[in-house]
């Protein structure tokens, strides 16, 4: 059975860490004293589950977080420094902390270093998330012992659940728009003036195309705006929606 080392201390590690092309030392103390901490642990770097949902969904869910007392989020995996830090790029994750496990000392001190080598990972995390205040575990949320790689209660919807029921979910915003447009200029600076975060989809840029934009929004004029799965429209619209809201 997996331990659950509620009410323990975090144990004592050092974690070895290129920063700004250099190695640096970055210890639990560093991580954990006086803080108010949340940590979720997981298999490895680049894997589906990780990069598709546990990663994202503590990302996105930052800002309710710290609005809820939350001094930092830290993802610790057993993978090297170089793989967690374009982990972290490519995740586009900056409001969260990648800490490398590389030795699983860490993981091995919660005692939920575990073997993988049958998908040829060596030993690795049990995917498992905690809120730690002052070093001190309060609350853990181990997965399951099942086959696979169980995901179910790690979550970033259930240690915010567990942290503050109430506490407001910011609103997903997408935004099409094209370089040099001043409606695409106006809209953005109304999201920010309302403290609000979008991703931003660039006609011409990636994959994105006028024919991505109309197929979606049936418009193909820019910019168009998304605010939880509602297709507001253009910066006019978008202006009428927050008048609305007020």
């Amino acid at each position: 059975m997996l331990p659950n080392r509620e009410g323990q201390r975090v144990p004592s590690v050092t974690f070895r860490a290129r920063v700004n092309d250099e190695w640096v030392n970055i210890t639990t103390e560093e991580l954990f004293a006086g803080k108010t901490v949340v940590v979720f642990s997981l298999p490895g770097a680049f894997t589906p589950t990780c990069s598709a949902t546990h990663v994202p969904g503590y990302n996105q869910l930052a800002s309710a977080f710290k609005a809820s007392g939350v001094d930092d989020i830290i993802c610790i995996s057993v993978n090297d420094t170089f793989v967690m830090n374009e982990w972290a790029k490519d995740q586009k994750a900056d409001k969260i902390r990648f800490i490398p496990d590389g030795n699983g000392e860490f993981t091995e001190g919660m005692g939920l270093l575990v073997n993988k080598e049958d998908l040829g990972f060596g030993k690795r995390s049990w995917r498992y998330s905690m809120l730690v205040k002052d070093g001190v575990i309060e609350k853990m949320f181990i997965e399951p012992e099942k086959p696979g790689d169980p995901f179910e209660v790690s979550d970033a919807e259930t240690m915010l659940k567990y942290i503050n029921p109430q506490a407001p979910k910011p609103k997903l915003i997408a935004l099409f728009s094209r370089v040099g447009c001043p409606f695409c200029a106006k809209a953005k600076a109304l999201l920010k003036d309302h403290g609000l975060e979008y991703q931003e989809l660039v006609l011409g840029q990636g994959d994105i195309t006028l024919q991505t934009m109309k197929a979606i929004t049936g418009a193909t004029a820019t910019p168009q705006v998304f605010i939880d799965g509602q297709l507001i429209g253009g910066s006019d619209k978008l202006e009428a929606y927050f008048t609305a809201q007020a």
